[in-house]
C-alpha cells in the first residue's frame, strides 16, 4: 500500500512556531516574576511579593497561589484571613502541589478557615504523603495511631512514619522508635526503639533523647551495643532497610 505523507501548509508552520516561542516567553516572564516576589518575600517586603504572587496566582501558578495561602495565613502584607488562606491552598492544591495540600489539610485539622474536619485532614495528608512529602507521611501515621479521621491502625502508622523515618525526618524516627519500645504495630523490640530513638536524638530531637534513655533503662549492654551498631548502619545507609 502506498503511504501517504500529509504536508502541513507553511503558515501553519510558521503560526506554530511563533505560539511555541509566545508561550516560552510567557514561561520565562512568570518565572522572573515570581522569582522576583520571592527575592521580596525573603527580605520582608511583603508588598512586592504580594503583588507578584497575586498575579500570578490568578494565572494559575501553583507556587505563587501556595505562597499567597501562606501570606493570607501568617497576616504577611496582608491582614491575616485563614479562609482566604484556605482558598489559595486548595487552588494550589487541586493542582497536585504537595505542601499546598499539606497546609490545606492542617488548616482542617485545626479548623482554621474551615470547619475543623479529620477526615478532610487526613485525605489532604494523604494525597501529599503519595507524593513523598515526608511531613506529610508524619502527620498521617499520627492520624493513625489516633484513629484522627480514619479507624485506629498501629500497623498502618508504622507504615507512614517508617516511610518519612527514611526521609530523615526526626519526629517520625522518634514516632516509629516508640512504636517498638510499646510493640505497636510492630513486635515489641528495644533494640529497634533504641536504634530510632538514637538517630532521632542524634538531628537534635530532645523528646528522642528521653525515649532512649528511658528504653535504655530496660536494656541488657550487649543490646544496647548491638542498637548502637545499627544506629551507625542505618545512618550510612541513608536511613534505607533499617
Amino acid at each position: 500500500m502506498e503511504k501517504i505523507i500529509a504536508v502541513m501548509p507553511k503558515h501553519a508552520v510558521l503560526f506554530r512556531l511563533i505560539l511555541a516561542l509566545l508561550l516560552a516567553g510567557a514561561g520565562l516572564s512568570a518565572s522572573a516574576d515570581f522569582a522576583e516576589g520571592d527575592a521580596a518575600y525573603k527580605k520582608g517586603d511583603y508588598a512586592t511579593a504580594l503583588r507578584e504572587m497575586q498575579l500570578l496566582a490568578e494565572q494559575g501558578v501553583a507556587k505563587a497561589q501556595y505562597n499567597l495561602g501562606v501570606m493570607y495565613s501568617q497576616g504577611e502584607g496582608v491582614l491575616q484571613d485563614y479562609e482566604m488562606a484556605v482558598q489559595w491552598y486548595r487552588r494550589a492544591a487541586e493542582q497536585g502541589y504537595a505542601t499546598a495540600q499539606f497546609n490545606l489539610g492542617v488548616m482542617y485539622a485545626k479548623g482554621q478557615g474551615v470547619p475543623q474536619d479529620d477526615k478532610a485532614a487526613v485525605q489532604w495528608f494523604r494525597r501529599a504523603a503519595e507524593q513523598g512529602y515526608a511531613t506529610a507521611q508524619f502527620n498521617l501515621g499520627v492520624s493513625y495511631a489516633q484513629g484522627l479521621g480514619v479507624l485506629q491502625d498501629y500497623k498502618a502508622a508504622v507504615q507512614w512514619y517508617r516511610r518519612a523515618a527514611e526521609q530523615g525526618n526526626a519526629t517520625a524516627q522518634s514516632n516509629l522508635g516508640l512504636s517498638y519500645a510499646q510493640g505497636q504495630g510492630v513486635p515489641k523490640d528495644y533494640v529497634h526503639a533504641h536504634m530510632w530513638t538514637n538517630i532521632s536524638a542524634s538531628e537534635g530531637n530532645k523528646i528522642a533523647v528521653k525515649l532512649r534513655n528511658r528504653v535504655e533503662k530496660e536494656m541488657t549492654p550487649s543490646q544496647i551495643a548491638e542498637a548502637q551498631k545499627l544506629a551507625r548502619e542505618c545512618v550510612r545507609k541513608a536511613y534505607r532497610n533499617c
